[in-house]
């Protein structure tokens, strides 16, 4: 039985996340050379949790808070301004630097669109965040992870998708039974990004 997380677990995920996210290229690229490094990926990561919390669901395999799972259905996976400040996430977008912010918005206008050309005419769960302390990973935490949620898309007959930056990765997913949709290369950090879906069984 996974911990659904609360907002209360918000300050304790800041640092879990940049913990399991801290040898990925593309948020390493994204926040290279920025003043306060580290304060501004917690504040990166709170984003897309408390907008889980809003508009999704968000779970660990503990309240010890070993990893994160986050999605939202796919009528919200674009994350307008409008929903991110409904989600009280403004602050840690602020937070974060106009710098990023800006980077962000050209890096990944191709990945949204891509999303909703890949997604046009399905039920679907985006996934936001699949990430594991970095100390805790191979233990079996990221599998239970995305275990719950192919249960759910199963349970409910949804499609699930999502992006990975790190090659690796895609192997693993496939394992999960993902399919790879396409592979890009990002402007700006002109690094590459993998886009993969997975079907409910019939």
């Amino acid at each position: 039985m996974l911990y659904k997380v609360q907002k209360g677990d918000i300050a304790r995920i800041g640092k879990v996340l940049p913990n399991a996210f801290q040898n990925d290229p593309l948020w390493n690229k994204i926040f290279e050379g920025e003043p306060d490094f580290k304060k501004k990926y917690r504040a990166f990561f709170e984003v897309p949790v408390r907008y889980c919390l809003k508009y999704g669901e968000v779970y660990a395999p503990s309240e010890d808070l070993e990893g994160i799972v986050a999605w939202v259905p796919g009528k919200y996976a674009d994350m307008t301004m409008w929903r991110i400040i409904r989600s009280g996430a403004m602050g840690a977008a602020i937070r974060m630097g106009s710098n990023a912010s800006k980077k962000m918005g050209t890096i990944f206008k191709q990945v949204t669109e891509d999303r909703n050309e890949h997604m046009a005419g399905h039920n679907f769960l985006y996934l936001l965040i699949v990430g594991v302390a970095t100390e805790l990973q191979g233990k079996g935490f990221g599998k239970e992870l995305i275990g719950a949620a192919i249960e759910k898309s199963e349970r409910e007959g949804l499609h699930l998708y999502l992006e990975t930056e790190t090659e690796k990765n895609v192997k693993m997913y496939e394992h999960f039974g993902f399919r790879l949709l396409k592979t890009i290369i990002l402007p700006i950090v002109d690094l590459p990004l993998w886009e993969m879906a997975r079907n409910p069984k019939a």
